[in-house]
């Protein structure tokens, strides 16, 4: 593709642009779990992370995505973990994926467009996967489909379905967003560049010494190269860590604390009534009465709505403060009022009008302090756990502060002191690729800062448990003796003058191709054997389709060159040089219907068709409405990184 385009999407506008078309594309690639039901319709409750319309999209939804999400990260990163994907706005964006898809089948059906069960199967009908042998959709293959993409027929539907409404109301209206053949022939034309050379490789094996140097040689080249030899600081760390278990019976709750306890929090043991209803919300209070009505003369409630155009909803195990508090004091009062089995007044609240039937009604008890004396006495005891730990923490700080060694505390919280072996700042055993222990990679880094015999104190990552360390003894970085590596100073000093030789080969072959023999003829000319060169006849657009990262030296340095004209390169590592020549540049013409300028057009319009995209599904949004619920989608961001409350 052209360079161009492919740094104009490495910049923050273009990136945000290109993410935005695929994630609009990817409406159908990604599951959900639309569930039609609700409490009141608003997001106070803790089930539903948003609302898009009338439709809610569930905690479990969230999660569900969140996963598949994960799945396509590990595609390209098979190490990458929740924690990755959401780190920074990672769960955001997951959810705002899931609340455009929402969005655009709410805005679609309030438009009049359709994406029926028919259409769907006919979509269905046209995936390679699903059909057998005989070219025909069958349902074996189908069913095998499904499982290799772990997917359900729901799920898949969802997504044909949803990708049916983007073709529908997006696409149309960002079709025909093309760059002028101005714009694009311009840079099109630079992409027709061809080069035509070649290079040759001046291996430093070829010239390496195949004998020991002498000791004078040795020694000599020992003192002139000490920093390919130097050893990395060491240290030696000497820590112990405890937990809770270090509090010891401390953490027991007394009588007095959990009678005190039970005293603030009298409102959760005293006597309440919980209840469960089917619930119906109309616009108008005509409306509800005309439903009653029918209700009262023998109809079912469910009938009754459905009759009118409504779904009815679940609620379980109600309070009247909850019901307040989602609707309006109207409603729960009309809600309490009612007996067992029977209806509701119409209430009102700001969703509209509020009429039930009385499912079940719960009588909850009064709870005395011994019926709940164990519950209580676990959470105080974690709260006195956590207290604890935290002022025991803080209390060895401060000790440390003051002078305390590492062995009085130890000895003080009865806790073993453990030794590593020496550790190199990357966090391994020097000389192996063994790990330091687990309890003290959070505090490497800081360990490498500090003195000798200084004692300090770190939070593990699990936030239960803490680690008091010093260092034992620092071994600074210096060259290592010769005596201990003389084998790979001798290996070194060999690759050294074998690489020195192989620059000397490398101007003494330049200067004959400058001279005017060819390539191969001034490679012949060297006493030793070296490769034949390699012919180079490569365009910019070619170079472009690598990755950076892929483009050879040479040929980066063979697209910097003048006609005409060679140069020496050296190689990585001492391990040789390269010989680059130059012979011809063409640059070449485009063509009628050139290929490059539909490219360029292309990949322009989908830049811009991404812009006008995302705009259009923002005035969706602002449409048909959207709420967020913080608190649920806070919950679904714990749930996921395994946090407690």
């Amino acid at each position: 593709m052209l360079t161009f385009f492919r740094n104009f999407f490495k910049t923050k506008v273009g990136l945000a642009i290109a993410l935005a078309f695929l994630g609009l594309i990817g409406f159908a690639f990604a599951s959900m779990d639309v569930s039609s039901t609700g409490a009141f319709g608003g997001v106070a409750g803790g089930d539903r992370v948003a609302v898009v319309g009338g439709e809610k999209i569930s905690t479990s939804a969230l999660n569900d995505a969140a996963g598949e999400a994960l799945r396509r990260v590990r595609q390209e990163n098979p190490d990458a973990t929740i924690q990755t994907l959401l780190s920074g706005d990672g769960l955001d964006n997951v959810l705002d994926g899931l609340i455009d898809r929402f969005v655009l089948i709410a805005w679609g059906e309030e438009n009049g467009l359709r994406a029926g069960r028919n259409l769907v199967n006919s979509e269905i009908r046209q995936i390679p996967g699903a059909r057998g042998p005989s070219g025909n959709f069958e349902e074996s293959a189908y069913q095998a489909f499904l499982n290799a993409q772990s997917i359900t027929d729901s799920q898949l539907r969802q997504q044909v379905r949803t990708s049916l409404f983007f073709r529908q109301a997006v696409i149309p209206a960002t079709y025909g967003t093309i760059v002028p053949d101005s714009i694009a022939e311009t840079y099109a034309r630079t992409f027709k560049e061809r080069r035509r050379g070649s290079v040759a490789v001046i291996p430093a094996a070829a010239f390496a010494p195949t004998g020991n140097p002498t000791d004078a040689q040795l020694q000599d080249f020992y003192s002139k190269n000490g920093q390919r030899f130097v050893r990395p600081e060491r240290r030696t760390l000497r820590y112990a860590s405890f937990g809770a278990d270090a509090l010891g019976d401390t953490i027991e709750p007394t009588d007095g604390q959990i009678q005190e306890y039970f005293r603030e929090n009298a409102e959760a043991y005293a006597a309440r009534e919980t209840r469960s209803f089917t619930q119906l919300i109309v616009a108008t209070r005509q409306g509800a009465e005309a439903i009653a009505e029918r209700v009262r003369g023998g109809q079912s409630f469910a009938a009754a709505a459905s009759a009118a155009g409504f779904r009815t909803a679940q609620l379980e195990d109600q309070e009247r403060a909850t019901v307040r508090e989602q609707a309006s004091a109207a409603v729960a009062d009309a809600y309490f009022a009612a007996s067992e089995g029977g209806l509701t007044a119409p209430a009102r609240s700001p969703l509209g009008w509020h009429i039930a039937r009385v499912d079940d009604v719960t009588q909850v008890v009064a709870k005395s302090v011994a019926s709940v004396r164990g519950e209580i006495a676990d959470v105080l005891r974690e709260r006195n756990r956590q207290r604890g730990i935290a002022e025991l923490a803080t209390t060895i700080e401060d000790r440390l502060a003051d002078g305390a060694s590492l062995t009085a505390v130890a000895e003080e919280l009865d806790l073993e002191i453990q030794s590593t072996q020496p550790l190199t700042a990357s966090g391994f055993v020097y000389g192996t690729e063994q790990r330091a222990p687990d309890a003290l990679q959070p505090t490497l880094d800081f360990a490498f800062q500090i003195e000798e015999g200084e004692p300090e104190i770190a939070a593990l990552p699990d936030g239960q448990n803490f680690i008091v360390y010093e260092v034992a003894t620092i071994t600074p970085s210096a060259t290592a003796p010769l005596a201990q590596i003389r084998e790979n100073v001798i290996a070194e000093w060999r690759r050294v003058r074998g690489n020195e030789g192989a620059r000397a080969a490398a101007e003494r072959v330049l200067k004959r191709v400058e001279g005017g023999a060819t390539l191969s003829a001034a490679l012949a000319a060297e006493e030793v054997t070296l490769p034949n060169p390699d012919t180079l006849n490569i365009t910019r657009e070619e170079v472009a389709q690598m990755r950076n990262a892929n483009v050879p030296a040479p040929v980066a340095l063979f697209f910097s060159m003048a006609e005409g004209t060679s140069k020496k390169l050296e190689g990585s590592q001492d391990q040789g040089w390269y010989i680059v020549s130059l012979d011809d540049i063409s640059l070449g013409e485009l063509e009628e219907n050139d290929p490059l300028v539909t490219q360029a057009k292309s990949q322009i319009s989908q830049g811009w068709s991404a812009e006008l995209s995302e705009q259009i599904i923002t005035a969706m949004r602002a449409e048909v409405g959207v709420e967020r619920n913080p608190d649920a989608i806070t919950a679904v961001r714990r749930q996921l990184l395994g946090e407690t409350n």
